[in-house]
């Protein structure tokens, strides 16, 4: 099994770190502070905040190296995967994937990279909020774009598997814009409700009435907002689209109910479309071999499908 540097121990890193030690794998990473490394450390994991000597051991020993940090953070750690492991394995788990691949070409262009996108999470960020649970039955994106190497093509599926998750294989482009649609403008909608709710300070009487159905909607907004900004600012063209779509069925809501009272078409609409997601809790899993020509336009059309990537046997 491939050693695996997670750069980043956050929610997403210090989850992925657990869970791959869990899986047997041999793992390492790095802290953006003193106080975060020690607490890893005392958890008993292998973390420093010097991360030219973690990219060395990584070089060393042809680890895959995960970088986990925030958008905002990337090219720092980019220019240091460059200037001591150019030529690493190297994948991320930020939410957006062409903003990462740009970086990459122009900072670690020497790179072995396959992106990565673990579908998890939760409204609470840090080393101590991680789960080696996180990523169980969770979609793990793995790009699928024309080119790629197709040796950490395999790394990094075997990466979410061990971790419990789904391999799902799509084009960045393809990506970015399903994100902005189901992840990136629910948390926007997340705080616009929140907003809605809340009123007027000093008028708590809305907030101390709700129940499930405005916990349930707002829950994402209890998320860092720098988190937040990073990753819906750092998926512009896309998330403005979504918005588009939503102010234009909000906009008929708001017409319908404004000339008829009928809510019935936007109701029914979303009751549909709920139906649908549900429908795709339990995916197909389907063989495919990396070997010749047209394996990722195979694999894009499978994720498309909705389908995931059946495991190989070992």
């Amino acid at each position: 099994m491939r050693a695996v540097c997670v750069l980043g121990t956050g929610l997403i890193g210090g989850s992925l770190m657990r869970a791959a030690a869990r899986a047997g794998r041999e793992v390492w990473g790095t802290a953006a502070s003193d106080a975060t490394a020690a607490a890893a450390v005392a958890d008993g994991f292998d973390v420093t905040t010097d991360t030219d000597a973690a990219l060395t051991r990584a070089a060393d020993s042809d680890a895959l190296v995960v970088v986990a940090v925030p958008l905002t953070a990337l090219e720092p750690v980019l220019r240091r995967i460059d200037a001591v492991a150019p030529t690493c394995r190297l994948t991320d788990a930020v939410s957006v994937k062409i903003p990462v691949a740009d970086a990459v070409a122009e900072f670690a262009p020497q790179a072995r990279y396959v992106g990565g996108h673990p579908m998890a999470g939760t409204a609470e960020s840090g080393w101590a909020a991680g789960d080696p649970d996180l990523f169980g039955d969770a979609a793990w994106v793995v790009a699928a774009d024309d080119g790629l190497d197709v040796d950490v093509w395999r790394d990094v599926a075997e990466l979410a598997w061990a971790c419990g998750a789904r391999v799902v294989p799509s084009a960045v482009d393809e990506h970015d814009t399903a994100v902005a649609r189901i992840s990136h403008l629910p948390h926007l909608f997340a705080a616009v409700l929140a907003s809605v709710g809340a009123g007027e300070q000093g008028d708590d009487l809305a907030l101390a009435l709700s129940a499930s159905s405005f916990a349930d909607g707002t829950r994402v907004a209890g998320t860092r907002p720098e988190l937040v900004l990073a990753m819906c600012e750092g998926n512009r063209a896309a998330l403005l689209g979504a918005v588009d779509d939503a102010l234009g069925r909000l906009g008929a809501m708001r017409g319908a109910l404004a000339s008829t009272g009928g809510l019935a078409a936007t109701v029914r609409s979303g009751h549909e479309a709920r139906m649908r997601w549900a429908a795709t809790r339990e995916p197909l899993a389907l063989p495919v071999s990396l070997d010749g020509d047209g394996v990722f336009a195979e694999l894009r059309e499978l994720g498309r499908r909705g389908d995931v990537v059946e495991p190989w046997k070992s």
